[in-house]
């Protein structure tokens, strides 16, 4: 079990790192964050003041390589969560990088297998947050044989209408967000904990504003969709149908639904609802307080450091089973086909995003 004050470097202070990661560490004995690296040495000061961080580094990689550090902090957007993630590895750093892994499935595999020649290190991600609370619920109720066969999974998540006019935003830029498409792989992360995983995908979607302002001003191509659809097959038997979309309007919050042999649950909102063949209606079904979960990421990578408890969510193994999947759908809305799952080497895109 480590002693002693565990160093943090920041490279990347989003709005999630500053919302949550830095304040939460801060909070927690034994713990500093001691240097932080933004997109430019002003916002990069602009963090440090607020938080009283005090080294600043204009170089990620100066960062990383300074010996003042022992795990890194990567908030930035996916494009360089593997460059930075490899090169913490390489430091013999622990490793809590945000979520939406990587750009693609090679960078991520390019992950773990780094991850995996450091055993010695921790290399966590930020879990999907949405059912955190329920997880342990659902997994014991069909455990327990609540639903029976698992059946049909329907997944719905948007209820925004579509702003033709807004700035391209960096879900948008396949250049800084990849195969990610929306919060698609979020919401299959979740699905994993519950059901495991897909063997074959299908996807349609639609991008309603082809070209948008980037913060320069000008006209960008946007090929991420803003509306997709996705018909799985899961390797348990079910099939699923993920409706992930920014233009919905009014359609109400995300929502998840779980149709087995012999019951049905449902997620929306926090709440978990159930019923079984004989009820006549779903009622809400209480979480066990022990069973309730929460966000606890930081003190999750704090504690596995320490060598108190193992990563359980989100591994690096678990985010390339949803970076597979996200490029799948890719894959299978470009090329008009279904996309087998796992992916094979030739069907993945090269490493560096195209």
């Amino acid at each position: 079990m480590r002693t002693g004050m565990i160093r943090i470097g920041i490279v990347g202070a989003g709005a999630n790192t500053r919302a949550k990661h830095i304040p939460n560490l801060q909070e927690m004995d034994g713990v500093g964050i001691v240097s932080v690296c933004n997109r430019t040495l002003e916002s990069t000061s602009k963090v440090a003041r607020e938080f009283g961080i005090p080294t600043l580094y204009e170089h990620w990689q100066e960062l990383v390589a300074a010996p003042e550090t022992d795990a890194i902090l990567i908030g930035t957007w996916p494009y360089l969560h593997c460059a930075v993630t490899l090169a913490a590895l390489a430091a013999n750093k622990h490793v809590l990088c945000e979520a939406r892994m990587a750009m693609n499935a090679s960078q991520a595999h390019r992950m773990c297998d780094a991850a995996r020649q450091r055993p010695n290190r921790i290399a966590m991600l930020v879990p999907a947050p949405h059912t955190l609370r329920v997880d342990k619920t659902i997994k014991r109720l069909m455990a327990e044989g609540y639903l029976g066969n698992l059946l049909a999974i329907e997944l719905r998540a948007g209820g925004s209408f579509l702003d033709p006019n807004a700035p391209l935003h960096w879900r948008q830029d396949f250049e800084l967000s990849g195969f990610n498409t929306m919060t698609l792989g979020i919401w299959y992360e979740s699905l994993l904990r519950w059901a495991g995983e897909a063997v074959q995908v299908t996807a349609r979607g639609k991008t309603f504003v082809t070209m948008r302002k980037d913060g320069q001003g000008i006209m960008r191509a946007v090929r991420v969709p803003e509306h997709v659809d996705v018909i799985a097959d899961m390797a348990c038997g079910a099939q699923a149908h993920l409706q992930i979309s920014n233009v919905t309007g009014l359609a109400g919050p995300p929502e998840v639904w779980l149709f087995g042999s012999e019951g049905t649950l449902r997620f929306s909102e926090d709440k978990l609802y159930g019923g079984r063949k004989t009820d006549q209606a779903l009622a809400e079904l209480q979480i066990p307080p022990e069973e309730e979960g929460s966000w606890r990421v930081e003190e999750e990578f704090i504690s596995a450091i320490r060598g108190e408890a193992p990563v359980t969510c989100t591994t690096f193994a678990m985010g390339v089973q949803y970076m597979e999947f996200t490029e799948a759908c890719g894959r299978s809305l470009l090329e008009n086909r279904p996309v087998a799952l796992p992916l094979k080497l030739g069907d993945m895109a090269p490493a560096d995003g195209h």
